[in-house]
């Protein structure tokens, strides 16, 4: 699904802090309400991915006038818990199906 011209696709690296045992991170995030917070509602949940070795990878389509909510869900409920990187993200398949169907 190709996002709005007032949306866009972030994906975020939720990077586990791995001198935590996971049962400290999960009641950290229980603590926190992490389950509840994030991401904000209504907001879409595109994939996510468990990272075997790194953590949790999440793709998110987010209306730009919200993206400073799914920041402060970020902050208030997942550090501690995790380290995170954000990278704006965009929906490559329909070009390379075309490169692909090109190069035949």
């Amino acid at each position: 699904m190709v996002a709005n011209d007032d949306e866009i696709l972030l994906t975020v690296f939720l990077k586990h802090q791995q001198t935590m045992p996971l049962a400290d991170i999960n009641q950290r995030l229980d603590d926190t309400g992490f389950w509840k917070e994030f991401p904000p509602e209504e907001i879409e949940i595109v994939s996510w991915y468990v990272m075997m070795g790194i953590g949790q990878v999440v793709t998110l389509r987010v209306p730009a006038a919200r993206l400073r909510e799914v920041n402060l869900a970020i902050e208030r409920c997942a550090w501690g818990a995790f380290s995170t990187e954000f990278y704006a993200t965009y929906d490559f398949t329909p070009v390379a199906q075309r490169n692909r169907a090109a190069a035949k």
